[in-house]
């Protein structure tokens, strides 16, 4: 005697009627997980972004500030020794695209020989780190530079 299981389950003694129904649509359980993990992953991304672009204007906020230091070296040496004065002077320059307070301090260590100069950059905007150049100008010894055998 031979008994077969084909058209009955395993567990109970019915008969099974038909194919089991599939699964239509999305439960709103998945539907808030992923919400949750596109949450996750957009917030990560946002506070990336937002840290790329305050290192973006930092970097141009000196960037700008070494060009208008150099600016001002460049400016004081070129000039001839005696055209460089003694004391201090401050320009406020609040239009263009950076706007800073220059403050140029000139001391003579050595009377009519050494003066060393001391430019400070202060920036408007509180972002941007103030910078400070100094540099040392001495006189000629002769007013013949390509004079070999002047003393």
């Amino acid at each position: 005697m031979k008994i077969s299981l084909r058209k009955f389950d395993r567990l109970g003694n019915t008969a099974m009627t038909g194919p089991s129904k599939a699964r239509k649509g999305m439960v709103l359980v998945e539907v808030i997980v992923a919400m949750v993990l596109l949450a996750v992953a957009v917030t990560s991304l946002a506070a990336m972004m937002y840290s790329v672009s305050q290192n973006g204007m930092k970097a141009t906020g000196n960037a700008y500030r070494n060009g208008v230091l150099m600016q001002e070296v460049n400016r004081l040496e070129g000039v001839p020794y005696d055209s460089v004065t003694v004391g201090s002077s401050s320009v406020s320059v609040s239009s263009g695209t950076y706007p800073h307070t220059r403050t140029i301090t000139v001391a003579e260590p050595v009377a009519n020989v050494v003066k060393s100069v001391k430019i400070v950059i202060t920036p408007t905007n509180s972002l941007y780190k103030p910078d400070t150049a100094s540099f040392t100008r001495t006189k000629a010894r002769s007013s013949r530079v390509l004079c070999t055998s002047c003393q």
